[in-house]
């Protein structure tokens, strides 16, 4: 006797996973018209992996939204100065507005999450938790569903023309597309640890605040309810053993190496574990293919140091949606669309892709980064530059000029020592020359010329209603 089939629903778009890119997405598409069912394997509120430091670019994303009112009331302070510590010099700046926001929020998931799937809930789209993608469905080489499986054990079925896996690094949707492996992926120099203390009110609360200190990097983030956000990023395996105790073991020895952290710390009082992201790896994979899209890591993720990730699961999820909403009734133009979109993301995101990749190589600062530093910090104009491209108002390119590496290389060889400082000037031109070559032949907009694979693997053919293999 064979078993019951599961009843088969019909949407427009099902959206795997209901965290940033994908209640970006659902909210956009369930505006346009469309209608959306989202399923996540999570109850909301719920936390997730994540150091949520949200530059003016990804608060001016929630607003395009309609979020950012209801981020603002969890009670986050508004970060509205920078400051850099390196090699003895701070840079100091303000936040350049982006789309009339000057000011960056460091806003714990539970309530980020919670307030975007109230968004997409509010727009239309149909938010499902607690449900777990099993399958995925294709039409010869085109996706056209997924099968789930909700708390209760019973298996559902939707059809629909697009689906999205929003489903973070270990994406469902990625592995059945066969898009897991990245066509470009470089291995991050440092590890992650992160943890939450009661403030203690002796700090400025409206100030986000970096030390570098030998090899390590760390930083305090103030955020909702009194709490400030200390992450630290030591080099990479730089303590050895894992397990039991591991993570609290590398936190506590990593904030001890920066003096400057250890005093901002001085009467806080921690708040519950230290949570851990180790052997990362910054990567592009191939994001769509027939009737299928990875917006937010799912496609593309860069190691935390330059905070993000948030911002790129927003802007893209949101971009993904507009760029599909009129012709989800179309596969021919669907899938042009989904290229567009495709190669959109790339082609913006290479460049700080690059710079994040420098950021977390897990080095003591080199002599030209320590002498940015010290122009920086008597150069209000520098400063601006440097902050504003980790909010994007500033491409890297911006900073580092013919004219002012040259300024730059003359001043250090005049403050440090010679033989470091030309060894560093002849790794920059390697380096510059090796990003310049990946974005012009790997990056160099699209995917689709790459020797990867284009149809996913173990292919299964299926008409509405028939039992579909799980993968």
């Amino acid at each position: 006797m064979s078993a019951a089939l599961p009843t088969v629903e019909w949407v427009d778009a099902v959206v795997v996973g209901a965290r940033c890119a994908g209640s970006a997405t659902a909210a956009t598409l369930a505006r346009a018209g469309r209608e959306v069912v989202v399923l996540d394997a999570a109850a909301f509120p719920s936390d997730t992996l994540s150091t949520h430091l949200l530059w003016p670019a990804g608060l001016a994303e929630l607003r395009r939204l309609g979020a950012l009112t209801a981020v603002e009331a969890l009670g986050a302070p508004r970060l509205t100065n920078a400051f850099a510590h390196g090699a003895g010099h701070t840079v100091a700046s303000s936040f350049p507005a982006v789309d009339g926001v000057d000011y960056a929020m460091c806003v714990r998931r539970t309530g980020l999450d919670t307030a975007l799937v109230r968004v997409a809930e509010a727009a239309g789209a149909e938010v499902r938790s607690r449900c777990r993608v099993t399958s995925v469905l294709w039409d010869r080489n085109r996706c056209v569903g997924v099968r789930y499986l909700d708390d209760a054990g019973r298996v559902g079925e939707i059809r629909a023309a697009l689906v999205v896996g929003a489903d973070g690094r270990r994406s469902t949707i990625a592995r059945a597309a066969a898009a897991e492996r990245p066509f470009l992926t470089v291995p991050s120099g440092r590890d992650c640890y992160y943890a939450y203390w009661r403030d203690s009110g002796a700090h400025p609360r409206q100030v986000a605040t970096q030390w570098r200190a030998g090899a390590d990097l760390g930083t305090a983030f103030p955020c909702d309810d009194g709490l400030v956000l200390c992450l630290v990023q030591p080099p990479a395996g730089r303590a050895d053993g894992h397990g039991r105790g591991t993570a609290e073991r590398n936190y506590t020895e990593a904030v001890a190496r920066i003096p400057e952290l250890t005093a901002r710390l001085r009467g806080c009082t921690r708040v519950g574990r230290v949570r851990a992201a180790t052997r990362l790896s910054s990567y592009f994979r191939r994001s769509t293919g027939p009737g299928w899209a990875l917006p937010g890591d799912s496609g593309h993720f860069k190691d935390p140091v330059t905070a993000q990730g948030i911002r790129d699961a927003l802007r893209y999820g949101r971009l993904l949606a507009e760029s599909v909403a009129g012709v989800l009734d179309d596969p021919r133009a669907l899938d042009a669309a989904l290229a567009r979109w495709e190669r959109r993301r790339i082609t913006e995101c290479r460049e700080i892709f690059h710079w994040t990749n420098r950021l977390a190589l897990g080095e003591a600062m080199r002599p030209l980064e320590i002498e940015l530093y010290r122009s920086a910090a008597a150069d209000p104009e520098l400063a601006a530059i440097t902050a504003g491209i980790f909010s994007r108002t500033h491409r890297p390119a911006e900073l580092y000029t013919p004219a002012r590496a040259l300024h730059l290389a003359v001043r250090a060889l005049r403050h440090q020592d010679t033989s470091a400082v030309l060894t560093d000037l002849v790794r920059e031109i390697g380096d510059s020359g090796r990003e310049w070559l990946t974005s012009r032949t790997i990056l160099h907009g699209t995917a689709t010329d790459l020797a990867i694979p284009r149809t996913p693997s173990h292919l299964t053919t299926t008409r509405p209603g028939e039992p579909v293999e799980s993968r």
